[in-house]
């Protein structure tokens, strides 16, 4: 094999590896489809399914979930991006980089946790708003919400990010030259961060909804339950990364970030435990006017 650089030089790559997406988007006429867009597209639609599916099945009235993610999914939107560029404002910001590329969530960059966050106060307000449980509404949506994740994450295949070190596992997965981390260019196929995360994030929803039912769990302590799950998940996916990242204490930014998430729904957690679900025969949750008031 030529030495990295020079003239017909190939990369090694094993018998077996994920390959890189053909295309990360189609054209359809003047339409642009990309594979990012369309996870995310793919995320929201399965995690509003079975947060409805769970919702209805406790008791809840049809078409309150829908109501509320008129709502909470733009918000979700905005703090999605939002948290991509705090935490990565190199990206965008500085010598060389254009400012305008916040305004592109169409090329990725959609954080998590600042959905779950900005989403989730979004959807509180309009539940106390509309005389809606919240309570109920996080018990059915909190499995959804890993369940999304598991999906969203996938988007990073298509756009070529969220990969650790150099592999020749039969899972690794191809990553483009011009995609490859500065150093690594000598290299083919990478650890692929973004499925093990998926694979964590299906565990936990499972996780979640066992607890939910073997414990009694109140919403609010579910909702606490899926950040500390998802933020150590995170915290390990961000220390296997290889790509360039800010730094704070000596860990990446992402990292800092789930740490004080895990901090801050950890105390939570311990503060109300022993907290468990009550029944209340005949209660329904409506959109119809305050007279149902929120709990």
């Amino acid at each position: 094999m030529a030495a990295p650089g020079g003239s017909g030089y190939r990369p090694y790559m094993p018998a077996a590896y994920l390959p890189a997406p053909a295309t990360p988007l189609w054209q359809l006429g003047p339409i642009e489809i990309r594979g990012y867009a369309l996870c995310m597209v793919a995320a929201v639609l399965a995690g509003l399914w079975l947060t409805d599916w769970r919702y209805r099945r406790a008791g809840g009235r049809p078409g309150v979930v829908l109501r509320v993610a008129t709502v909470a999914v733009p918000a979700a939107l905005i703090g999605a991006r939002a948290y991509t560029v705090l935490t990565g404002y190199h990206h965008y910001f500085g010598h060389g980089r254009d400012w305008t590329g916040v305004l592109r969530i169409w090329q990725g960059g959609l954080g998590s946790v600042g959905a779950f966050a900005v989403g989730g106060v979004a959807a509180l307000i309009y539940c106390r708003h509309a005389g809606v449980r919240p309570g109920r509404l996080a018990l059915a949506g909190a499995p959804a919400l890993a369940l999304a994740e598991a999906i969203a994450v996938w988007g990073n295949w298509f756009g070529q990010t969220f990969y650790g070190q150099p592999s020749t596992l039969p899972w690794s997965v191809d990553i483009s030259p011009q995609h490859r981390a500065a150093g690594y260019q000598a290299f083919a196929t990478f650890q692929p961060v973004f499925a093990y995360e998926s694979v964590a994030d299906l565990l936990i929803a499972i996780g979640i909804g066992y607890a939910i039912r073997r414990y009694s769990l109140t919403g609010d302590r579910a909702l606490a339950l899926l950040a500390v799950c998802y933020a150590a998940v995170r915290f390990c996916a961000e220390a296997l990364r290889i790509d360039y990242s800010p730094r704070l204490f000596g860990l990446r930014t992402d990292q800092v970030a789930m740490l004080v998430v895990l901090a801050a729904a950890g105390t939570y957690l311990a503060a109300r435990r022993g907290a468990r679900r009550t029944a209340q025969p005949g209660r329904s949750d409506t959109t119809a006017g305050p007279a149902v008031r929120a709990r």
